[in-house]
């Protein structure tokens, strides 16, 4: 009887996680207007090895195991209702993978420590951050749209940034919460704040990146606090 007990549970919950992605998809897509692509996801086990560390993908030495899209690709993201309740009702594990740029939103990302006392830092500024999206490996830092020819200008002007820090911009993607991905499990640090018309505010890019490389070349003989 406790074994059957314990079978039932763990479909509950497993139930549970699969209604909670799709929801998280559809507000992300219908609601907030950014445009998904199911992720790739893990491989079971039996496959590619123990579950959460293999990728499903044909790769077998994959560099960000079950985070990033396959088939279909990024650039059949989307924010139709109709394709991301197909998408995730024939796929319910899949990764909720953001094209970023273009409308929707773009991110710095660190490594989670780095990460870390970068949040710390910002919030001792005094800095107004938007949502944070954190997994065992890296946090990311969700902004305003940025195109690259903006970027550029903005990373020309900077004597230095630190070298930890990645932009997810136009043709990139971020994996989304309630994800799980090869490094484990994809969470809000900062949940999204709703905005406008219910979308979340986002800052502007400029505003992090200072912020950022304030926050990083402030430590004490020059290092840096943004390090891994």
């Amino acid at each position: 009887m406790r074994e059957i007990l314990g079978r039932r549970r763990r479909r509950r919950t497993r139930r549970a996680a699969r209604s909670a992605r799709l929801d998280a998809a559809l507000t992300c897509a219908t609601v907030w207007r950014w445009p998904l692509v199911p992720g790739v996801a893990t491989a079971t086990a039996g496959t590619r090895g123990e579950r959460g560390r293999g990728c499903a993908c044909p790769d077998p030495g994959c560099a960000v195991p079950g985070a990033h899209p396959f088939d279909p690709g990024l650039l059949a993201a989307t924010t139709d209702e109709r394709m991301v309740r197909w998408w995730w009702g024939n796929r319910p594990t899949a990764p909720l993978v953001l094209a970023t740029g273009g409308r929707a939103p773009c991110a710095l990302s660190l490594p989670a420590v780095a990460g870390a006392r970068a949040l710390a830092a910002l919030d001792a500024g005094g800095l107004r951050v938007g949502p944070v999206v954190a997994t065992p490996t890296r946090w990311s830092l969700l902004v305003a749209p940025y195109g690259l020819e903006r970027l550029g200008e903005l990373l020309h002007e900077k004597d230095w940034v630190p070298s930890s820090l990645r932009f997810h911009g136009e043709g990139g993607y971020l994996v989304l919460p309630p994800s799980e991905v090869g490094t484990g499990q994809v969470r809000w640090e900062r949940s999204p704040r709703p905005g406008r018309q219910g979308v979340p505010w986002l800052p502007d890019v400029e505003v992090v990146l200072d912020a950022l490389v304030e926050a990083s070349t402030g430590a004490p003989g020059d290092g840096s606090r943004l390090a891994y």
